[in-house]
């Protein structure tokens, strides 16, 4: 079955360019979108998480069809409701404590995690801008995304911070149950249990063999 010859110009400009290379829909293009994008966490042979840089590749029929989807900035404004573009700089003011936050975070744990033996978490593993880089967003949309995969890969990571700092300093579980727990809630000791902690404290304050070594 065929596809539809692509309506914008500059897709059937691409389209008779490709022709002309003699390539087919049924090739993939090996493109160099998202060289950073990473897989969820993959198990190795000995059963430890790791993350590994995955490439992304589209077929031409995909990146045609990317270029014909793309909607201008202009026409994405007018289609935008007039609150939303009058509330949008109180979202891009919050960069700023994001900004102050991700400076002093990043100082804690590159001077502190060495001292009390704790690893630390990879920003690479958090951060990931491959969004922006896709065809078919116009501008407006790719910062968005790209604001977006700041905010949230920046809040990821200090909360897996945070979590490595209780696990050294604080690791009892709450009495009451809560609505999403630390990743390494599960090492936590039980609520109350005074000998639990007093014996096996320390223990668990380094207990981070579960974690993969940062390759970079």
């Amino acid at each position: 079955m065929q596809s539809a010859m692509p309506k914008s110009p500059d897709a059937r400009l691409f389209l008779r360019l490709a022709n002309t290379l003699k390539l087919r829909f049924g090739l993939f293009v090996p493109i160099q979108l998202a060289m950073k994008k990473r897989q969820s966490k993959l198990l190795t042979n000995n059963g430890k998480a790791s993350h590994k840089p995955e490439r992304v590749s589209f077929s031409l029929e995909d990146l045609i069809e990317h270029r014909r989807l793309k909607i201008s900035s202009w026409k994405h404004l007018r289609n935008t409701r007039l609150l939303v573009i009058l509330s949008s700089p109180l979202i891009y003011l919050c960069v700023l404590p994001f900004l102050a936050l991700d400076a002093s975070v990043a100082l804690y744990q590159f001077v502190c995690f060495p001292i009390y033996g704790i690893p630390k978490v990879p920003r690479k593993d958090y951060l990931v801008f491959d969004r922006g880089l896709l065809a078919y967003l116009n501008t407006i949309e790719k910062v968005g995304c790209v604001y977006c995969s700041y905010a949230n890969g920046l809040l990821g990571l200090i909360t897996e911070i945070a979590a490595r700092t209780e696990q050294h300093f604080c690791p009892i579980k709450h009495a009451q149950r809560l609505a999403a727990t630390p990743s390494r809630y599960a090492k936590y000791l039980p609520y109350g249990d005074a000998r639990a902690y007093r014996e096996q404290s320390d223990a668990v304050a380094q207990a981070y063999s579960d974690i993969a070594p940062d390759t970079k």
